[in-house]
């Protein structure tokens, strides 16, 4: 999918919802246990709900890969039921890879070949190498990780370079410019760090940004658009917690939808409000 159909998705839709499937085995409802595939039959049921109401899926690998190649399989059948019943769906594998070369290579013929997602999370710690592999695929996107929000983002991400005054995540936004285009690449920012959204901005004007952190974490999606939307939206809000786990009971998928309708009107009333529809 490349950049102008996520927007008409996003247009269409009236919605720059992300629903992340970070599918806990301990979190779904018991009575799925008593299915094949529990995890995969939670997905399937908050797929259903609230595809109309998104224009983008995250499973965070980690839930999966718990689970061993169970997990694995879970997984391959989720993305499997999204491209083959709603193929609109932008599809981010949250893997946070980043390694040399040649194993990034086969991180993204895995991500892109086999299993067949539309973008990827990296780490763009081991530099420019580390990320070209994904690259190489048409109308595939990675997504590099940015500003994040969680507590130990101070540790590295706001240090400052002696020379040029700049901050790493500064640092990272301006060299991983020159490796990929703003059809292939968008940047992972913390809704909790709203206030540096204006500043990224202005460094990443037309790059979509991949904005976990709002609902269950705190942040706002109000200050998220104002200060991180652009003229084609260029933004994918991540909501999870919140949404898949809205309840625990047999009407999990239906309390799931009430939360992902809640999330999408809030969106449209800000899309209208920056004439974007």
């Amino acid at each position: 999918m490349n950049k102008e159909q996520l927007f008409e998705q996003i247009k269409l839709k009236r919605s720059f919802l992300c629903v992340g499937l970070d599918t806990d085995i301990l979190k779904i409802p018991r009575f799925l246990n008593e299915t094949s595939d529990p995890i995969f039959a939670f997905n399937k049921e908050i797929i259903d709900a609230t595809q109309d109401l998104c224009v983008a899926y995250k499973p965070n690998l980690a839930f999966y890969e718990s689970q061993g190649v169970a997990g694995w399989i879970s997984l391959e059948k989720t993305v499997r039921y999204i491209r083959e019943k709603y193929p609109e769906q932008f599809i981010i594998a949250d893997a946070k890879r980043g390694d040399i070369g040649n194993t990034s290579n086969l991180y993204a013929r895995a991500f892109f070949d086999h299993m067949d997602f539309d973008a990827v999370t990296v780490a763009p710690y081991m530099g420019e190498d580390s990320i070209k592999p994904f690259m190489t695929y048409l109308d595939r996107w990675v997504i590099v990780l940015a500003l994040t929000s969680n507590k130990g983002a101070a540790d590295f991400q706001y240090l400052k370079n002696a020379e040029t005054g700049e901050q790493l995540f500064e640092s990272v936004l301006k060299t991983s410019q020159t490796w990929g285009t703003t059809d292939n690449m968008m940047y992972v920012v913390g809704a909790t760090k709203a206030e540096k959204l204006e500043e990224i901005r202005e460094l990443v004007p037309d790059h979509f940004l991949l904005v976990p952190g709002v609902g269950a974490q705190g942040g706002s999606l109000e200050e998220v658009a104002k200060f991180g939307m652009n003229d084609m939206c260029g933004l994918l809000v991540n909501s999870s917690r919140q949404i898949i786990y809205a309840s625990d009971g047999e009407d999990f998928a239906e309390k799931a939808r009430n939360e992902a309708i809640n999330v999408q009107l809030e969106m449209e009333e800000l899309l209208l409000e920056a004439d974007l529809m």
